[in-house]
This record gives C-alpha cells, structure tokens and sequence, in this order.
C-alpha cells in the first residue's frame, strides 16, 4: 500500500513537540549541572557570618567595604 503523500502532523504540533524536548534538554542540563556542583559546606571559611548582624564577615567582591562607604559618605 502506497502512502498518501498528505502531511497528517500539523506544523503546530511538530512545534509544540520541539519545544517540549528542548524544555526536557533544558531541564535534564539544570539537573545535570546541580547534581555535579559542590556541596553546600557550612564550615567553609568564607562563609562565616557576624553573630551580631547575621550578615557574612567578608564583603562580596562586588559590593564596596562598609569603611569606603562610611568614608564616601563623611565626604560628601
């Protein structure tokens, strides 16, 4: 028996299944990359916290030390 030669999937299906199997993909990469992340180790060094702020003891590398901005605000 010959085929019909008509398209019997939709282009909207055959979307809708692609984008599923890249959310899949997207997923299973998410999943992926937290399974083979370091664990989370409270006894770090770099991440001890002020008991009397509850705040860490080091500044982030992006954020300026509370000094320089003490300092930044006596000047202006």
């Amino acid at each position: 028996m010959a085929s019909s030669g008509k398209k019997k999937t939709t282009m909207a299906k055959l979307t809708r299944e692609s984008r599923l199997r890249e959310r899949r993909l997207d997923k299973k990469a998410k999943k992926d990359a937290r399974k083979n992340a370091p664990a989370y180790d409270p006894d770090r060094p770099g991440d001890t916290l002020d008991a009397a702020t509850g705040e860490s003891a080091q500044p982030d590398a992006g954020q300026p030390a509370p000094e320089a901005v003490a300092q930044a605000l006596a000047d202006a």
